[in-house]
């Protein structure tokens, strides 16, 4: 276990050893979710497990996050609740991609490469995040009142053409 996650690791490596990492991320250290959520200072867990399943490299864990977005359709604060389970199989190719079993996700990595754990983390959050969030219980703004009662702007005019001219 370590305690300070790397910001990047070579996954056929860290399967060979079993490792496991556990630790937190800040949403700000997310580049591609910085637009997305209310505040980047909000932490992410994540925990990886390092192994082999039928001789393939593979990575099992769990990515947990507070994410605060914007309601799209009242622009208030809400807070999205994301645990993400991950089961991802290292392959080099997307012809070995499709040989993995249904329940396993691809992570296609060429050989000696590495890879940057931000890389799989914002990704996990992204699927996560709904294309338009909103409060499950939201309801647009009435109008107000006074707004539905004001007279047309143009009902003086109807009234101007529908007196007699002499």
């Amino acid at each position: 276990m370590t305690a300070r996650l790397p910001d990047v690791f070579d996954p056929r490596a860290f399967a060979d050893k079993g490792r496991h990492l556990e630790g937190t991320l800040t949403l700000g250290e997310l580049d591609r979710l910085t637009d997305l959520v209310c505040n980047p200072q909000s932490l992410v867990q994540v925990e990886l497990q390092f192994g082999k399943a039928g001789g393939m490299s593979c990575i099992t864990g769990t990515v947990v996050a507070r994410l605060e977005l914007e309601c799209q359709r009242c622009l208030e604060s809400m807070f999205l609740p994301v645990h993400s389970e991950l089961d991802l199989g290292v392959v080099s190719s997307v012809d070995e991609a499709l040989l993995l079993p249904d329940s396993m996700e691809a992570l296609i990595v060429g050989a000696g490469e590495d890879v940057a754990i931000t890389d799989i983390v914002q990704d996990e959050l992204l699927l996560a995040i709904p294309v338009i969030p909103q409060h499950p219980d939201c309801r647009l703004p009435t109008p107000p009142v006074a707004a539905a009662e004001a007279p047309h702007p143009f009902a003086k005019l109807a009234q101007l053409k529908s007196k007699p001219t002499s």
